[in-house]
């Protein structure tokens, strides 16, 4: 039975700045792992690594015991996106700097923002579509002085992320209606894992003592990224909270700083900004309403 929602914006975007960090932190992790292990194989770690801790965590708060209580078809739905999606993001960092693939995934929260109104019918005014036009065009921007990008593997890859993430984001408040957040993680999780891991052992490669910090690093901050994601999307509109994304950039821009030297160029920092007013606009205009 449907259960109706009540929405709390600010702790939406509390929980979405959060998410937004930690998996920044793991898609660094993810991009240090490119050179031993394949994309297929990383996504499967990903979802192994967090695993133990999403049950953990269910355990201790009581939530294993309605754990059935569930929607198949959606959280398989959910799993295959998840698994293109990581497995695609993945890809795209073994060419680009994180800095350059989250430019080209800043598509997702737009995409969310459009699929917000068109499916689950929230309410987004004339001006806003204006707005999130001008969103789509700054990410372009950021890749005009390498605009070959658009053709190549890595950059569609990343492309590819970004509509499965949007996808997954708006059946996160469908799913919400019937299905616990714990729920949500857990099976997303465990399909996300088993589905990753069958379609990675054909070219499994052991993994390595040297680079179990960097294991450890993925499992907690994807377990902690997919909670609060999760909540975020739960608890607010997909409107409201998706715009917050774009501090990823930052994050990437600073892993591509710290542990590349990868600076970035003047038209990501450039679009950046653009992305961020229409971030905030897009969330003034939600507040106004």
């Amino acid at each position: 039975m449907s259960q109706p929602l009540i929405d709390r914006p600010l702790r939406g975007i509390i929980a979405m700045l959060l998410a937004v960090a930690f998996f920044s932190a793991m898609d660094a992790g993810m991009k240090a792992l490119t050179a031993y292990h394949s994309p297929m194989q990383i996504t499967a770690l990903r979802g192994a690594l967090a695993w133990p801790l999403v049950v953990i965590w269910l355990c201790s708060s009581g939530a294993i015991k309605q754990i059935l209580q569930t929607r198949w078809s959606l959280h398989l739905l959910r799993a295959a996106l998840g698994i293109t999606m990581l497995w695609a993001f993945v890809f795209s960092l073994q060419t680009l700097a994180l800095a350059d693939a989250y430019a080209i995934f800043f598509a997702a929260p737009f995409i969310i923002t459009l699929l917000s109104a068109w499916w689950l019918k929230e309410y987004v005014a004339p001006r806003q579509y204006l707005v999130l036009v001008m969103g789509l065009a700054a990410v372009c921007y950021m890749l005009k002085p390498d605009a070959g990008q658009w053709l190549s593997l890595g950059a569609l890859a990343a492309l590819l992320a970004a509509c499965c993430y949007a996808v997954s984001a708006i059946s996160v408040r469908v799913l919400a209606r019937s299905d616990s957040a714990a729920n949500m993680v857990f099976w997303l999780m465990t399909f996300l894992t088993l589905g990753a891991t069958a379609l990675a052992l054909p070219n499994w490669q052991p993994l390595q003592a040297q680079l179990w910090p960097v294991y450890l690093l993925i499992g907690v901050c994807g377990f902690l990224g997919q909670i609060t994601i999760t909540e975020a999307f739960r608890i607010a509109p997909a409107a409201i909270v998706a715009p917050f994304e774009y501090t990823a950039l930052l994050w990437g821009i600073g892993f591509d700083i710290a542990l590349w030297q990868l600076y970035p160029g003047r038209s990501v920092l450039l679009g950046a900004t653009v992305i961020m007013l229409c971030g905030l606009y897009l969330l003034w205009q939600q507040r106004r309403r």
